[in-house]
């Protein structure tokens, strides 16, 4: 029988596991610096393609800021055809800023509405088909709204809905004066619908942030569930629902083709809703195309510079809005 000593040797050195932790540690150092540079190139690439469309539009509008100057932002007058070009952005503003602010006005109520309902009062059976219709609908194409819009929408309004209006708020200037095609009534309750998804998700998700204490110390109080819903869940989350609304504006302002197919495309400033109007993104998909002359194309791009301002400064506000809302115990992982 072969005793201990009997028994080969090898002499072929073993790894210890000192020596295993070294090499799997040299792997996952190389694997980590890898991902922290492929994740800092596609950072670095989303910035730098964020600073070259400004590049661009700010490098595109100089024919036109030098001609006009800041006289260009509150002039009425927008004029190819004569001798001396004369351009002003000013109804397309008027008419960007008052068909965001009525879908606001509309579309608000409905999404907070709708996500209390969806958050606290919906039975669970109900409420995920509900949010699924919701993503459906952010879903559907701008054009096939505008369609919509053309052939539904437009007759309805001027047929049931502003007779209705002249009769019973005539007076006022907004709701007065004829109606005939495309309108800002018309081009707003359009942006309303399209931005109705997007704040109701938003404001669904902040509502779903509200600590589940606060509802259960109200019912503890004896609160009844529309007391919960108004103390202590909407009070909880206003500033969030107001960063969701200004979300909300940042979309209505930068919306193009639905808008253009119902707003009648007219650059004018009227007090009333059911006279045709214009915005900054349906002047750039009218024109750009037809543009005919260096200067006039200078101001499509300062045209587009402002839009591109006006949506940065909404969502900075959003953003702080929500930050301000947010805090360490309702935050999620």
């Amino acid at each position: 029988m072969p005793t201990l000593t009997d028994l080969p040797i090898s002499t072929t050195p073993v790894a210890s596991h000192d020596q295993y932790a070294i090499v799997n540690s040299s792997t996952s150092r190389f694997g980590d610096r890898l991902f922290y540079s492929i994740c800092l190139l596609s950072a670095i690439t989303v910035a730098l393609l964020f600073l070259l469309v400004i590049g661009v539009q700010i490098h595109g509008s100089k024919l036109s800021f030098a001609a006009f100057g800041w006289k260009f932002l509150t002039s009425s007058q927008w004029d190819p055809s004569s001798d001396t070009e004369s351009y002003g952005a000013l109804p397309f503003i008027y008419g960007t800023v008052v068909s965001s602010l009525l879908a606001l006005f509309i579309a608000v109520p409905l999404s907070v509405g709708t996500a209390v309902f969806l958050t606290d009062l919906a039975p669970l059976k109900i409420r995920q088909p509900l949010v699924s219709v919701i993503e459906m609908l952010a879903a559907v194409p701008s054009v096939i709204w505008g369609l919509w819009g053309i052939f539904v929408m437009v007759p309805w309004l001027n047929g049931n809905l502003v007779p209705i209006l002249k009769k019973t708020l005539g007076f006022l200037p907004i709701f007065s004066g004829p109606c005939i095609g495309g309108s800002m009534l018309a081009g707003g309750l359009i942006v309303a619908i399209m931005i109705l998804p997007i704040v109701t998700s938003v404001s669904r998700e902040i509502l779903r942030s509200v600590p589940d204490l606060q509802r259960e110390a109200a019912y503890g109080l004896g609160a009844t569930r529309w007391e919960v819903t108004r103390i202590a869940v909407l009070s909880y989350a206003r500033r969030g629902l107001m960063g969701a609304a200004v979300l909300g504006l940042g979309r209505a302002v930068g919306e193009t083709m639905a808008v253009t197919m119902v707003i009648g495309n007219v650059a004018q400033i009227k007090p009333s809703l059911f006279a045709s109007g214009y915005t900054l993104a349906s002047v750039i998909a009218n024109v750009f195309a037809e543009a005919s002359s260096d200067l006039e194309i200078s101001a499509l791009f300062e045209i587009g510079l402002v839009l591109m301002g006006v949506t940065i400064i909404i969502n900075i506000m959003a953003l702080l809005l929500i930050r301000a809302f947010e805090t360490p115990g309702s935050r999620r992982a």
